[in-house]
């Protein structure tokens, strides 16, 4: 097993990430433990990614994984990139990294994600328990020369304690990018209460073939002061977004 106070680093991962405001947002709410606050139109976001090639993490090796999330009110990461996220689902491919997760308080569950690109068509699918249960499509198109690069924090809970954690990444965007369609495709499984009003308000988001980004070392109490400075500074000449991170 791995250390799980250790840092661990991933490279050019094939990353879809975006948000939506929910159907239901008194059910997204009432996710969150105690002590935290959504935003006020309840945002859930959604990360689907793999990473292919085991040279592509410190420790890791391939995997694919997916996680889910809402985003909260007075937890952003020390750059302001945009507003920290409790993690309320996430499925790893990997034992490996699903162990290193929980170990930090991430509700690690196995799941099987696949990106596919053909064309301009850009399709996503999450499987938990031998079965699909989100879909996504979206139209996207070629990397340029923008870079985006920043924090996200986000937070989890074990034994009773919350804990956040900045996750430093560097990404290149397509363009263009729409987000077409976001099926949940089990209305009886627990991410069901997260699913996109109809019709789909996406709030912002991006599609990357590669995106760079860290695990941190172990997270820190949610009642520890933030760092007076951030530990990562993207240089003056990379373009910056504000896209949170694909951790």
């Amino acid at each position: 097993m791995l250390d799980p106070a250790a840092p661990q680093l991933v490279v050019n991962a094939r990353v879809l990430l975006f948000s939506w405001q929910p159907a239901d947002p008194d059910a997204v709410a009432a996710i969150l433990p105690a002590g935290l606050l959504p935003c006020p139109d309840r945002q859930v976001f959604l990360c689907q990614y793999v990473v292919d090639d085991d040279c592509q993490t410190s420790g890791f090796g391939a995997y694919s994984l997916t996680y889910l999330g809402i985003s909260l009110v007075g937890m952003d990461p020390p750059d302001g990139d945009g507003p920290g996220g409790w993690w309320s689902h996430y499925f790893a491919s990997s034992p490996r990294v699903r162990e290193y997760a929980a170990a930090r308080g991430v509700p690690a569950q196995a799941g099987q994600t696949t990106v596919e690109v053909r064309g301009d068509r850009l399709t996503t699918e999450t499987r938990a328990d031998g079965r699909p249960i989100i879909r996504t499509v979206a139209r996207v198109g070629q990397t340029s020369h923008l870079v985006c690069s920043g924090h996200h924090r986000y937070l989890t809970g074990r034994d009773g304690e919350l804990t956040s954690a900045d996750y430093p990444y560097v990404a290149e965007p397509v363009t263009p990018f729409e987000i077409e369609s976001v099926e949940f495709l089990a209305p009886e499984h627990p991410v069901y209460p997260l699913r996109p009003a109809n019709p789909l308000n996406i709030c912002w988001g991006f599609y990357s073939p590669r995106v760079s980004f860290a695990y941190p070392a172990r997270p820190n109490a949610l009642d520890d002061p933030p760092a007076a400075e951030p530990v990562h500074q993207a240089p003056a000449r990379r373009a910056r977004s504000g896209l949170p991170s694909g951790s």
